[in-house]
């Protein structure tokens, strides 16, 4: 089915750039066409331009949109967004003055999430977990990254793998599935992290790839958790089956794991809150792409990413949510974007570009989604008419995103 679109205010977000990702020197220009058209048959973006040079093209539908602006999906680079239940209790911990290893080790964190998952069962996980995915839906996320992680156990990280395929089945959402191999020691490795690593790197992985149950791998490389010789044994064999990395670093302390992971051709370095002048150096020598959480940030009241310094390297920052029931409870893209804006001082072209190409690139979806482009899904949204794009983040106590379209198809019309 052919669909045109017209009286487009104006259209952001266009064009592919050389690469499929904006460095950060380029991310304050965040390309738009005003009174423009949108060409769309079945599923795909086919044309743009402008009303002044209107479409002579036949489509079986047209439809003025009357001036609202038209933008490319959201994507989500990092979530969490399976799993069992949420942490609330633990917020009251943090009101006490708990920070977020403090409360680890009094069993909360990422072992609390784990028992509650280990006792769910995975149609019941995919219960709960399908309207988080519809939530993020109607929010203007066209694509998104779901981690595993909170198993702890072969069978328990498998049945994470295994909603994650379900989920993907029933969204018309780009989903990437991340086995997040080493995320937690659980108690009973307390003392054979070993033995625990070597589980999960030469037994559970072969089996991920054989079933073709993850795009990526992951681990959390941190303090207390998991160190560079654990990083280049579980990097090292994920390379050997074919799956690229995505890693946890750097969220509390700088310990060489972003020049290893640049090392070992990660596709992305996550968190970054915690950045000396080596870690940059790295970035600035491989094609890992750095991306800030934004949410944890703000939730767990630790620093910010120093996203400035990272674009000033030139460097194509993403942005991701961290969408998670311990440390950033929140889908919302528009949240992330004001936090972005508001707390990371990012220009709001620059947070558009992160939330779109460059986090479409840092989940290997760049030629598919992050912008409007012949070729690409017709994965987008639309806003009001609004007097800048500035508005957007500054008046953020309203919802701008008014319709969704994903595979060229309203949510909501």
């Amino acid at each position: 089915m052919a669909i045109r679109l017209e009286n487009i205010g104006t259209l952001w977000g266009i064009g592919q750039p050389e690469g499929g990702r904006i460095p950060g020197l380029q991310m304050n220009r965040f390309q738009s066409l005003e009174k423009a058209w949108l060409r769309i048959e079945n599923d795909r973006i086919v044309a743009y331009g402008s009303m002044d040079q209107p479409d002579q093209s036949p489509v079986d539908q047209q439809i003025d949109v009357q001036g609202k602006w038209l933008f490319p999906s959201f994507c989500d680079p990092h979530t969490h967004l399976v799993f069992a239940s949420s942490r609330e209790q633990e917020l009251l911990m943090k009101l006490d003055g708990l920070g977020y290893e403090e409360i680890a080790a009094r069993g909360g964190g990422i072992l609390n999430s784990a028992r509650k998952l280990q006792g769910m069962s995975e149609d019941n996980l995919f219960a709960a977990a399908l309207p988080r995915l519809r939530g993020m839906e109607a929010m203007g996320v066209g694509a998104v990254e779901i981690k595993s992680g909170y198993g702890l156990t072969a069978a328990d990280e498998l049945k994470m793998l295994r909603v994650i395929r379900r989920l993907k089945a029933a969204t018309a959402l780009e989903v990437k599935a991340t086995f997040l191999a080493l995320h937690a020691i659980p108690e009973a490795y307390k003392q054979q992290k070993a033995a625990f690593v070597d589980m999960m790197v030469n037994e559970v992985l072969p089996k991920v790839a054989k079933e073709g149950l993850a795009d990526f791998v992951d681990l959390f490389c941190e303090r207390n958790y998991f160190d560079l010789a654990d990083m280049q044994q579980l990097l090292e064999k994920a390379a050997a089956l074919g799956l690229p990395a995505k890693v946890h670093v750097n969220q509390f302390s700088s310990m060489g794991g972003v020049a290893l992971a640049v090392e070992l051709g990660a596709l992305s370095v996550d968190h970054l809150e915690a950045m000396e002048d080596a870690d940059f150096e790295a970035l600035e020598k491989g094609k890992t792409i750095p991306t800030a959480l934004p949410g944890c940030s703000f939730y767990l009241g630790i620093p910010f990413a120093p996203v400035r310094e990272i674009m000033l390297r030139n460097l194509p920052l993403a942005i991701g949510s961290d969408f998670n029931p311990g440390s950033a409870p929140s889908y919302n893209p528009e949240l992330n974007l004001v936090m972005s804006v508001i707390r990371m001082r990012m220009k709001p072209e620059e947070a558009f570009n992160a939330m779109t190409i460059n986090a479409a690139a840092a989940m290997q979806l760049e030629h598919e989604v992050g912008s409007i482009a012949p070729g690409k899904k017709a994965h987008f949204y639309l806003t009001d008419a609004l007097p800048s794009l500035a508005y957007f983040p500054y008046y953020f106590g309203e919802r701008k995103v008014k319709e969704v379209w994903l595979n060229g198809k309203p949510l909501n019309r």
